[in-house]
């Protein structure tokens, strides 16, 4: 690390609250542990848990960047002693535990993906926190196969475009819920095979209708809240239902005889306090299964708006307002 500099550019802020508290200032770079790599950051991906930190309400696991960021694209420019060597150099797409708002950033070296030459760097920033995410909650957890249903709640979200994207690769019926008929078309245009706008519809009553009664074989819930009952609703006989945000409320109702009857499961996750070992197992999940879909080009991710490293509280402003369809990024260091 003797050719790196001593200080990094970082979005920080002094204490938690609206977007306006995030300001670009000066950082020591991070410590490398001996099986981290440091990437010079491109660009880092903008995600919902990155504004819920910044409010105050979502800490750094003990041990992580306190900086906000949980996915990066660039160049790997130094190694812990247990990395391969030949890393150095490399470009890469990682999931990190924070540190990705700032020039340079820390990760587990397992928890990166390679980035070809021809593949944008952009992009690959954009995929680690969704793509991980979503297939562990749906393919995993959710148990999803040929020839199913799934439905997902925010369709036009980093979460749910990657969703919709995925499950269409793997011959699985889609339906989503948007809040206006722009998102539903936008939703409908990445590959969902029903877009529902939960403003006017009652999305229980359209699963219904479209599926003949039968209902969707997985739900996919960042709402929660009232959601899950009526999430239950839409499920098929020994339909998952999978949280992985709980947006609408903490709490829900059910109605558990249903769940017996009609043997349904329930599970969630969440990601970021999973350990370095489980995230190292899933990423070669994905680098054997899905990560050839985005770096052969037959799948990119659905792109929002790029927002300067310095226009942090504009890009978490965008995200909290609900306007954007796809993935909201910051160009760190790039070119």
């Amino acid at each position: 690390m003797a050719d790196l500099p001593e200080t990094m550019n970082a979005i920080g802020f002094e204490a938690p609250g609206g977007p306006e508290v995030l300001a670009i200032g000066q950082t020591d770079l991070p410590k490398v542990r001996p099986d981290d790599v440091l990437i010079k950051v491109a660009f880092a991906g903008v995600n919902r848990p990155d504004c819920i930190q910044r409010a105050g309400h979502y800490p750094a696991p003990p041990g992580a960047s306190p900086i906000l960021g949980l996915e990066v694209a660039g160049e790997i420019v130094a190694v812990g002693n247990e990395v391969p060597p030949e890393m150095i150099g490399q470009s890469v797409a990682a999931l990190t535990p924070g540190g990705g708002y700032a020039q340079y950033c820390a990760a587990p070296w397992q928890h990166c993906l390679p980035v070809p030459a021809d593949m944008d760097l952009k992009a690959a920033a954009a995929l680690p926190e969704t793509l991980f995410t979503v297939w562990h909650n749906v393919f995993e957890r959710g148990l999803a196969r040929d020839g199913e249903r799934l439905l997902v709640h925010g369709g036009t979200s980093g979460i749910g475009t990657m969703a919709i994207m995925l499950a269409k690769a793997f011959d699985i019926e889609v339906i989503v819920t948007c809040g206006d008929e722009a998102k539903c078309e936008a939703a409908r245009n990445v590959g969902a095979d029903l877009a529902i706008n939960y403003k006017e519809t009652d999305f229980v009553e359209a699963v219904k209708e479209h599926t003949g009664g039968a209902g969707v074989n997985i739900v996919l819930d960042m709402v929660s809240g009232d959601y899950v009952p009526r999430n239950l609703q839409c499920l098929a006989e020994d339909g998952r239902h999978v949280t992985i945000a709980v947006l609408g409320g903490a709490k829900a109702e059910l109605f558990m005889p249903m769940v017996m009857m009609r043997r349904l499961t329930l599970t969630g996750s969440t990601l970021r306090p999973r350990s370095d070992a489980f995230k190292a197992a899933l990423a070669d999940e994905i680098a054997a299964n899905v990560w050839p879909l985005f770096t052969n080009g037959e799948l990119s991710p659905i792109m929002d708006q790029t927002f300067p490293l310095a226009e942090a509280a504009a890009a978490h402003a965008r995200m909290e307002a609900g306007e954007h369809i796809g993935k909201i990024v910051l160009e760190v260091d790039y070119g």
